[in-house]
């Protein structure tokens, strides 16, 4: 590229060119019926979608396009029902995004569909779900979610060894994301045991970022000491940076390298919960401090909207910063946070969150099923 026509590149393309795949943290029936997801794949270079249960809870709770589904679906069960129209959306986002699946050699163009939360704790039933859920996309390129609760790791290997890719989410420590990554190691021995191609098998970390930060702020403004609110806005990013250095490490084992050479692809880290929650901070900031090669950075619509707009790309801002990032955290750790505390909280206060929000899908869903069939 030459340097006159360097300005006339978009943020997001920049930011693609850097190594970061952008997904979209969002789905909704009436983003499919516009055509406003295959516009953000030509204008915003997004390769990927994730959704959860809270996006498909406002998704159904808004505006009438699903509408026509649930006077069809009337009658039906509701949990039933609620799998129908998740699965449908995700099966034509997914349908959307086949060509930069294969264009990329299956690494993006993956949409992601969650396990019902309720499960979290409950390792078989969430291998069976996921299981059942990838046979009803019956799409190569979906991820099905799987949280990376205590329970969630042998769900992750089980699933992984059946063939399936697998999106971990709810992860908030470096400890547990060694744990996600050994299932993952472990998911992929299973299915080349199996006689599976490792090929197509993706894998995304879903580590998460403004929560953590949200937290940890709190705490130190309890504190109040002058050094304690220096600190503030700096824990997300921090930690983040020890997750991709711990990746870096375990990705450069003899473990993986026999993986690879067996044609597997890596579990890329993902930067979930990107949206910053406090006003004062940078609207970009989750994605200007997380650039590195390899990695994948899902947005909400306000912060991809935010980035188009006025994102910077100056460099890997990721890579090296493990020593830096580690005296943070021990500083944080020295005004009396405990990060071991806070993250276990997030996970809890997480799978808490995607609870309700599949309770108001449930409740949402059975208003419409009730005026469809009344």
């Amino acid at each position: 590229m030459t340097e006159s026509t360097t300005d006339q590149v978009r943020p997001t393309q920049r930011l693609s060119e850097a190594g970061v795949s952008i997904w979209l943290d969002d789905l909704s029936r009436q983003r499919l019926d516009t055509g406003n997801l295959a516009e953000l794949v030509r204008t915003r270079d997004v390769v990927g979608v994730t959704t959860n249960p809270t996006i498909f809870a406002k998704a159904l709770s808004v505006g009438d396009a699903y509408t026509g589904t649930l006077a069809e679906l009337a009658g039906t069960d509701v949990e039933a029902a609620v799998e129908r129209i998740t699965t449908d959306d995700v099966r034509a986002a997914a349908d959307v995004l086949r060509d930069v699946y294969d264009a990329t050699g299956t690494v993006d163009g993956r949409v992601s569909i969650e396990v019902d939360p309720r499960l979290a704790r409950d390792t078989d039933a969430t291998v069976a779900v996921a299981k059942r859920l990838w046979a009803t996309v019956d799409r190569p390129n979906v991820m099905i979610k799987i949280p990376a609760t205590v329970e969630g790791l042998p769900a992750i290997t089980a699933v992984l060894a059946e063939g399936i890719s697998v999106n971990v989410t709810l992860i908030f420590s470096i400890e547990r994301y060694r744990a996600v990554m050994d299932a993952f190691l472990a998911g992929l021995e299973q299915a080349k045991a199996n006689g599976h191609d490792l090929a197509p098998i993706g894998s995304v970390a879903s580590f998460f970022v403004s929560r953590v930060d949200a937290a940890v702020d709190k705490a130190l403004a309890d504190v109040g000491t002058h050094e304690a609110l220096a600190l503030r806005g700096k824990a997300a990013i921090a930690n983040a940076r020890l997750a991709y250095a711990a990746h870096d490490e375990v990705f450069a084992s003899d473990r993986w390298t026999a993986l690879a050479a067996s044609g597997a692809r890596g579990q890329r880290p993902l930067w979930a919960s990107t949206g910053v929650k406090d006003p004062s901070y940078r609207d970009t900031l989750y994605v200007d401090e997380l650039v590195a090669p390899g990695v994948v950075n899902t947005m909400p619509q306000a912060t991809l909207d935010a980035f188009a707009d006025h994102g910077l790309v100056v460099g890997d801002t990721v890579s090296g910063a493990a020593d830096e990032s580690a005296a943070t955290i021990a500083a944080i750790e020295a005004q009396g946070v405990s990060m071991d505390e806070v993250t276990r909280a997030l996970e809890e206060e997480g799978v808490h969150k995607f609870e309700v929000s599949w309770d108001e899908l449930l409740t949402t869903t059975k208003s419409g099923l009730d005026a469809a069939g009344a």
